[in-house]
């Protein structure tokens, strides 16, 4: 199924921004899979990070997918903006909107894939009515808003749940999971079921981010393959 491909995906939110474009080239050519945008507003959550231009210029920095995580209020707002810059994906909080359903229909009108993101306190439960709509479901194993924070535990239940639904109805959406992964968590983590790993400090605070890149997505395939 679409799901079943491992996905290293690193957050340029640890990234050095005076360097972006080389460091992009660098996790690039180790093999990084998919390139994690996170967009905060100082309102959703409690910092600022980048907006549309950067995404447009990451556009012409890297051909891989471009998944932007929009941790503002008002997505659908800005969905249209985020798709012509470059986003592949986009993704918006369920916690961020009364019209989740709505949000996810614009997403794929406008030609993207479309993906849910829930916190730490939201249950998946929040979810099930928009199964058919989402091809990717982001699980937040930190309080969105900063890199560097410790892994939570409680983000592991929820991606096997998320992974007994996908058996249960033959559905296809990926898993992705965003918080405190690095080489210690990461085959647990696709042992559960997640599929896509956003990876900030773990890569590129890292003294070799190619290395880091190559390791996490080594890990957590054989995980994937061990997996009864």
């Amino acid at each position: 199924m679409s799901y079943a491909r491992i996905e290293i995906a690193p957050s340029i939110l640890a990234s050095n921004f005076a360097r972006l474009g080389e460091e992009i080239h660098t996790v690039e050519q180790a093999g990084a899979d998919v390139i994690h945008v996170d967009v905060m507003d100082g309102h959703f959550v409690p910092n600022i990070s980048i907006g549309i231009p950067v995404v447009e210029s990451l556009r012409k920095a890297t051909r891989l997918p471009l998944d932007v995580h929009l941790m503002i209020e008002r997505p659908e707002e800005y969905i249209e903006d985020f798709v012509r810059a470059g986003a592949t994906r986009v993704l918006v909080h369920q916690e961020a909107t009364v019209h989740l359903d709505r949000a996810l229909s614009m997403i794929r009108e406008h030609g993207a894939e479309a993906g849910a993101a829930i916190n730490p306190a939201t249950p998946v439960l929040m979810l099930s009515d928009v199964l058919d709509k989402l091809d990717t479901v982001l699980v937040m194993s930190v309080n969105p808003g900063f890199g560097g924070q410790k892994f939570i535990r409680g983000a592991l239940e929820k991606i096997r749940q998320l992974n007994q639904w996908r058996t249960r109805y033959n559905a296809s959406f990926r898993i992705e999971v965003d918080g405190g992964v690095d080489l210690g968590n990461v085959a647990e983590l696709a042992q559960a079921g997640a599929n896509t790993f956003v990876a900030g400090s773990s890569i590129f605070h890292a003294s070799d981010p190619a290395g880091a890149t190559r390791q996490l997505h080594k890990l957590a395939t054989e995980a994937l393959s061990h997996k009864v």
